[in-house]
């Protein structure tokens, strides 16, 4: 504990961002990092608890509490505050491959589990993680650092996601080889595609770390499709094991009159299609999918909702309305959202921040279902009719929306957004070769064993537990790299 009065002579401050008017007109990303002096400052909020909750995972109500790959946050916050920076990345290091990721993108359970934040604002542990790592790179510490001999077992991982790349981090660190293979035309999943430019910027930083990964031997094989250009025998004949990090790419679906109508396009179709565009010819060869001059609607909240308002700002977008089912957050945590559990609490995020300083408002409008999508008579999209719900309790001990009469309006839309989220990984592949999946449609492979009923093919990540958080992903990709390891030691082939 660097400071044993820190926490009470030093009120929280938070990085900044670039102002929201400025930062609509450019891809580049939005954060703007603290000065060293200020990081120190916080680092000094650290109470060094007895018992820290921030480092160590578990579920409460649902969601994840503490750190899912369990980093050494007390530790390297005691270094950043003694300036001790290199100490601070080899704690970091230990349990996060992949700290620049998190760093920007982890929504930080970590944060709301702090102990400080039983009576205060917590400490701001994401942004120590995002400077330790960023001061790394830019100190010229973090460098290739490949095998100095290789074990002659083969490795393939199906998918480039976070999960496959923390899956093939850990076993190439052992000397075997590794070849991951992508469907897409660059390496990264949801870290290249998924997620905005302004977000997670992907040449200064995803690219930057899976060109370390390549340096260090890692093959990263792209535009392959397992089980249409490559069949999963031709690898199985090829590998001494297999681990299918797929991800949960099957988009929930709005079963509604009007959704064959031209202009309705699922969120990650919108936000890749816009960053293949932004990085091929930064947005010259017009293959993405436009909200210039548009009324757009967003149909679900959460992160991914979020990155479509902030991409359709920056489209220059005529308006954006954002159509969230549940209930507006409280201000505050309820009684029954205590500590530890994360906080459920309003948050304006960074496009409702832009939104409301380009529009004046939130985009935001709660409790509101949508019942029809208005078609005009060019089949495309004109309008939608939504209504207000309240959530009743149900039979099976469950709560329902249910549409409260008088409450119907009609939104003008251009451009529909459908972002609700991903009913499990898609199953191509899981069905031709017989893998066994849940009710959920997930891969059966149970968490801390990550065996699927193939030998020799494993699961991790999103086409396991679901749709999930990166950090849950590389979690599973170290947790299921180890595994591997240990198959691959009984093994001879």
């Amino acid at each position: 504990m660097g400071k044993i009065t820190g926490f009470l002579e030093v009120d929280r401050k938070d990085h900044s961002n670039k102002d929201p008017q400025q930062r609509i007109n450019s891809w580049d990303e939005f954060h703007v990092g603290m000065k060293e002096e200020d990081i120190r400052d916080q680092a000094a909020r650290c109470m060094d608890c007895g018992v820290p909750f921030c480092h160590t995972t578990f579920s409460l109500a649902s969601k994840t509490s503490g750190c899912p790959v369990n980093n050494l946050i007390p530790e390297w916050n005691d270094m950043v505050y003694r300036g001790q920076w290199q100490m601070a990345l080899q704690l970091l290091l230990k349990t996060n491959n992949f700290p620049e990721f998190t760093g920007r993108v982890c929504p930080a359970p970590c944060e709301g589990s702090c102990v400080l934040s039983i009576n205060a604002p917590a400490v701001t542990i994401k942004h120590h993680e995002y400077a330790i790592i960023e001061r790394a790179f830019d100190e010229g510490w973090i460098r290739p650092c490949p095998p100095l001999e290789r074990t002659g077992k083969l490795i393939a991982i199906i998918g480039s996601g976070p999960s496959g790349l923390a899956a093939a981090d850990q076993l190439n660190k052992k000397g075997h080889s590794v070849s991951v293979y992508e469907r897409a035309d660059r390496p990264g999943g949801l870290l290249m595609y998924g997620i905005p430019n302004m977000k997670l910027d992907k040449r200064k930083v995803v690219e930057r770390r899976i060109d370390i990964m390549r340096q260090e031997g890692i093959v990263f094989i792209n535009n392959t499709e397992i089980g249409k250009d490559v069949s999963l025998k031709d690898l199985q004949e090829s590998h001494d094991a297999i681990i299918l990090c797929t991800g949960a790419t099957h988009p929930r679906d709005l079963r509604i009159p009007g959704r064959t109508g031209n202009g309705i396009h699922f969120a990650m179709e919108f936000l890749h299609k816009n960053t293949k565009s932004l990085l091929d010819s930064n947005h010259l060869d017009q293959k993405y999918i436009s909200a210039r001059n548009k009324n757009v609607v967003v149909i679900g909240g959460g992160d991914t909702g979020t990155d479509c308002v902030a991409t359709a700002l920056r489209h220059q977008c005529k308006s954006v309305t954002q159509l969230e089912i549940l209930e507006r957050p409280p201000e505050v945590r309820m009684e029954g959202n205590p500590w530890p559990e994360y906080p459920n609490v309003f948050i304006l995020d960074y496009g409702q921040e832009e939104s409301k300083a380009v529009f004046g408002r939130d985009p935001r409008r709660y409790r509101r279902m949508t019942q029809e999508l208005i078609l005009d008579e060019q089949e495309h999209v004109k309008s939608l009719k939504t209504v207000e719900v309240r959530w009743k309790s149900d039979s099976k001990g469950g709560i329902q929306p249910e549409p409260v009469p008088g409450t119907e309006d009609e939104i003008p839309a251009d451009l529909v957004l459908l972002s609700m989220g991903f009913l499990g990984p898609e199953q191509t592949l899981l069905e031709q070769n017989g893998i066994t999946t849940n009710q959920r449609s997930n891969v059966v492979a149970e968490y801390g064993k990550f065996t699927t009923n193939i030998e020799g093919i494993f699961a991790a990540g999103d086409c396991r537990r679901g749709q999930s958080l990166v950090v849950w992903a590389i979690n599973e990709g170290r947790a299921v790299a180890e595994v591997c390891e240990e198959y691959l030691s009984r093994i001879v082939k």
